[in-house]
């Protein structure tokens, strides 16, 4: 099976939304694509950096669910990247109320040896040319997929292109694919993003789903209609996982088999809303997941009767 090297944070984060409230939790968007990639067995190393605050257990649990962690660096005199953010009524916006840098604002990402020669590289939301970093310490790889924000489209622009042109894959939001491209139809802001270098881009609706455009291809997959929704801070990056990790375990990298990877990413971005922070992706089971893939099934699948 394929390797993944994964980059992005493994962090803290203090969430607020109407059903509740956390202190500080385990978070990252590395933390959050590896748990959903290791669902599907993959070989995953995280390529991160935390503080010596950070708690030996979740070391040991990423550890358990089959993550490597040789690249990630501990600095035992610094502190953990930490996020807080609280969360509107319509779970869709979320106001930042404190970000702390910490540790990763001088972080220099190293690549384990064994993870250089990574048929697929995911590069989870950071600062564009620390996803330049990793993606200059391989040595070859087949699929190249990124995930971005506008918070470096509207501050690294010109290092957020040249990273973008490199890749095979960019997975965006509806709102920062507008701001990226310039477009409000979501049809020419993927084509126009698809100009800066990607073959294939996906963007994601929330709980509208999400769509999959190759060169003159679209896919649409529903999101999973949920009774409650509790934390939706690490969707986007459960869904990157799920995506990914399906990619990596097939070694199938056509637009047919990415539609299964869009809903892949679907199922894991619904269980991961279910729950505060990371825990129900911790404790997910085979069964589970296989009977939600089941449920997208029905929800996607039926015989229309023309007239």
């Amino acid at each position: 099976m394929s390797k993944l090297v994964i980059v992005g944070t493994v962090a803290f984060d203090a969430i607020e939304t109407p059903f509740g409230k956390t202190d500080k939790i385990l978070g990252g968007a590395a933390t959050y694509i590896g748990l959903a990639a290791s669902k599907f067995g993959v070989e995953a190393a995280i390529v991160s950096v935390v503080g010596g605050d950070f708690p030996k257990e979740d070391i040991e649990m990423l550890k358990e669910n089959g993550i490597n962690i040789d690249g990630l660096e501990i600095i035992e005199e610094g502190k953990t990247f930490f996020w807080s953010g609280r969360y509107r009524n319509d779970m869709n916006t979320r106001d930042t109320l404190i970000t702390d840098l910490n540790v990763l604002a001088d972080f220099n990402p190293r690549v384990p040896e064994a993870y250089k020669d990574a048929e697929v590289v995911m590069l989870g939301n950071l600062h564009p040319l620390v996803q330049m970093s990793v993606l200059n310490q391989m040595k070859n790889p087949k699929l190249v997929i990124l995930d971005t924000m506008n918070f470096w489209m509207e501050n690294t622009l010109d290092d957020l292109l040249k990273i973008i042109s490199r890749v095979d894959i960019v997975t965006i939001n509806d709102e920062e694919a507008r701001q990226l491209s310039g477009e409000y139809s979501l049809v020419k802001a993927a084509q126009k993003i698809m100009q800066m270098g990607p073959s294939h881009v996906v963007i994601k609706k929330g709980e509208h789903g999400a769509l999959l455009f190759e060169e003159k291809d679209v896919f649409f997959a529903p999101a999973m209609p949920l009774r409650e929704v509790f934390d939706p801070t690490g969707a986007g990056d459960a869904f990157a996982g799920g995506f990914t990790g399906y990619l990596v375990r097939t070694g199938n990298y056509s637009f047919e088999n990415m539609k299964n990877a869009v809903i892949s990413g679907s199922a894991l971005a619904s269980f991961c809303v279910e729950k505060f922070g990371p825990e129900r992706l911790i404790n997910l089971s085979e069964k589970e997941m296989r009977q939600r893939m089941y449920q997208f099934k029905s929800l996607t699948q039926f015989d229309i009767k023309l007239t």
